[in-house]
């Protein structure tokens, strides 16, 4: 079960899994992704749960994938991991007709200026997914990130400092995404829809992260207040059609997190399928049937 040093500790999927995983009878290690000394070859199965701090080092951590997979099986395999980390999927999953947040990316070499302004005046560009339509406020981060690190909401009197922060983006080579922020969220919170083994298994609530004012996130994720959440039908239908929609192998374990949109239709905010918490401790069995469905794969 693949972790880094920061996270094991902070990892509150992996007591549950490890004890699962050891009732069923396998043998399990926690090593860090980045530690030279591990023999990876010297597993059955590297499965990724809290590989947290490869953002800053995304090229180092995808060569690593790579290699891992070539000495054991990776688990999500390699293909999904580079497909998933870049947001620019939500391009192809909404050209697969599933619903998606409205979505502007700005790369590195456009005007940002530009870019900014005809996203706040509702105008579409070249790599643009939904209808932004009108909106009081909205949200900038990067389309490689995790944790919501480098992700902050801004009001629209806040052109200048959104720019900033753009800009800042762009200049350090990283594709970046105009949204707006789709209020509900304050009341309603994410559903998070959790696949495991290619079938649901549960669903949970996240509380709403991006506040108002508030710094960028400095460690490797904004805390989340969790609780349990049983999905309704269209968010049912939504996680189906977002799960159908990921490219390459069908992957041992997807979150796909919704949120609703101005009508109170659901909308995929993001697909989690490298290394996300699956929050066992709120669904009883849950990690049960990852231990089976990963000794089973």
């Amino acid at each position: 079960l693949v972790t880094a040093r920061e996270a094991l500790a902070l990892d509150e999927d992996m007591p549950p899994l490890v004890l699962a995983l050891r009732t069923a009878g396998a043998s399990v290690a926690t090593p860090c992704w980045d530690d030279q000394g591990v023999d990876w070859g010297s597993f059955d199965k590297a499965v990724l749960r809290s590989t947290w701090d490869y953002v800053d080092r995304i090229e180092e951590f995808l060569d690593w994938t790579e290699r891992c997979s070539e000495q054991t099986r990776l688990l999500n395999p390699p293909a999904v991991v580079r497909w998933n980390i870049d947001k620019h999927y939500l391009v192809e999953l909404a050209h697969a007709g599933a619903a998606v947040v409205p979505t502007r990316f700005v790369e590195p070499g456009n005007d940002h200026r530009i870019e900014l302004d005809r996203f706040l005046a509702g105008g579409q560009g070249a790599f643009t997914v939904g209808t932004c339509g009108e909106f009081a406020q909205f949200v900038v981060k990067p389309a490689i990130g995790a944790g919501s690190r480098d992700a902050a909401r801004y009001q629209l009197i806040e052109r200048d400092k959104a720019l900033v922060h753009l800009e800042r983006l762009l200049a350090a080579g990283r594709s970046a995404m105009l949204q707006p922020y789709l209020d509900r969220v304050d009341e309603n919170g994410e559903t998070a829809v959790v696949y495991i083994g290619g079938r649901y298994s549960h669903a949970f609530r996240k509380g709403p992260l991006l506040r108002l004012g508030d710094d960028l996130v400095a460690g490797l994720f904004a805390p989340e207040h969790i609780t349990s959440r049983e999905p309704d039908a269209a968010e049912r239908r939504l996680a189906a059609a977002a799960f159908g929609s990921i490219a390459g192998a069908s992957p041992l374990y997807a979150r796909i997190d919704m949120i609703r949109d101005r009508r109170g239709e659901p909308v995929v905010l993001e697909l989690e399928l490298t290394e996300p918490s699956l929050y066992f401790l709120h669904a009883p069995d849950a990690a049960n049937r990852f231990a089976d469905a990963l000794l089973e794969s």
